[in-house]
């Protein structure tokens, strides 16, 4: 497993883009947020896809449409992380099938080109969950998948795509499956794990993050309470 101390060394002279694809509303926050908060701290332009508004999600608050109050918690979250741009696609949360995961495929091809037009001089990377869902939801497959294929569908036609990373859970962190949901993989051995970003220069910002998902608290106060400072230690594999 690579160690990288990436942003202390990292320099680059191309303008660097970033798009985080994902399934619901929180999926960046409880995951990657402190790397893709590294990212625009350091200038990379980055734009977030959900593909639903988790309408679906937990409700303490018994609110009437909670996928309008999540897409307005995410918005928040994306404005601590730096996002320049949120696009919600508008799928039902928790329905996500093959023939969604054809089409929307083509609609991250079309945000990407859309995006970056006639730009030169930039390199493009995608970011995304694990292909196994992480957690094994059906919708974190449709996103990570779909955001892949993107990936390899623009690089052939010579968009400057670098890479996509997927964000990925270590083994140390779960040895075991996990069947009290769906079925939860155990995690990617350190062979598997390509890069792994430690954050913790911004833990009090990542702590933010996820607690902008109000209505998901419960979620991610056990995220916390489970990782502690280790939610700022993000493991990556990555495909070229």
């Amino acid at each position: 497993m690579k160690q990288l101390m990436y942003y202390s060394m990292y320099t680059t002279y191309m303008k660097k883009i970033i798009f985080g694809i994902f399934a619901h509303p929180d999926d960046e926050a409880f995951g990657p947020s402190g790397t893709l908060l590294l990212e625009t701290r350091q200038g990379t332009e980055l734009h977030l896809v959900t593909l639903t508004a988790g309408e679906n999600g937990t409700n303490p608050d018994g609110h009437e449409r909670l996928g309008d109050v999540r897409l307005e918690e995410w918005k928040k979250a994306g404005a601590l992380i730096g996002a320049t741009s949120l696009h919600h696609f508008g799928y039902e949360d928790g329905t996500l099938n093959n023939l969604n995961h054809i089409e929307i495929t083509q609609r991250i091809e079309s945000l990407v080109i859309e995006t970056i037009g006639s730009q030169s001089d930039i390199e493009i990377e995608m970011m995304s969950i694990d292909l196994n869902g992480v957690t094994g939801h059906i919708d974190h497959i449709v996103a990570s998948r779909s955001a892949v294929l993107a990936f390899y569908r623009l690089k052939a036609k010579g968009y400057p795509l670098t890479r996509i990373r997927l964000s990925c859970v270590p083994y140390s962190q779960l040895p075991n499956p996990n069947t009290s949901f769906v079925f939860m993989e155990a995690g990617r051995s350190d062979e598997e794990i390509d890069e792994v970003v430690d954050a913790s220069i911004v833990l009090p910002e990542i702590y933010q993050i996820i607690r902008a998902h109000h209505t998901q608290r419960d979620d991610g106060q056990r995220h916390i309470e489970n990782l502690g400072d280790g939610v700022a230690i993000n493991s990556f594999f990555i495909l070229t």
